[in-house]
């Protein structure tokens, strides 16, 4: 078993034993298991999967830091959030409010690299409601 714990500056979203965790990282996809080699990485907006058993949970993840010590994982993010909790309307606006943003900052640095902040973890929620509802469809037919 692995330990794993999901924190961000709100809440511990996560604390628990779990079989397996795929992280998002800016050198792509990782996948810890038990007695992975210690790392310490940088964790990219995206879908987060947390396997134990047959039971698979998918994390919405924003920038932050990961690091994998012995048989523990601590994941510590600006923002997480479960797939089941996020609304995809919701996500849409923020997502196209965040690009307007862009557009009207595209002279100012400080705001232009905050607005594609808030773009990259509107992005990273939209795949993670979408992959959700895919893995929730597929488990209702059976496959």
């Amino acid at each position: 078993m692995l330990h794993l714990e999901l924190i961000t500056p709100d809440r511990v979203l996560f604390d628990g034993d779990v079989d397996s965790v795929t992280i998002p990282t800016e050198d792509g996809e990782i996948t810890v298991l038990p007695h992975h080699i210690p790392i310490i990485s940088i964790v990219k907006p995206g879908s987060m999967l947390v396997r134990t058993g047959k039971e698979e949970r998918l994390f919405a993840v924003s920038r932050g830091v990961v690091e994998v010590n012995g048989p523990s994982l601590k994941i510590l993010a600006d923002t997480a959030e479960r797939a089941d909790e996020l609304e995809e309307a919701v996500i849409a606006k923020a997502k196209e409010e965040a690009e307007k943003i862009m557009q009207e900052k595209r002279s100012d640095q400080q705001g232009f690299a905050e607005a594609t902040a808030i773009l990259d973890r509107e992005l990273a929620r939209l795949q993670t409601i979408r992959r959700h509802r895919s893995r929730t469809r597929t488990a209702h037919l059976g496959g």
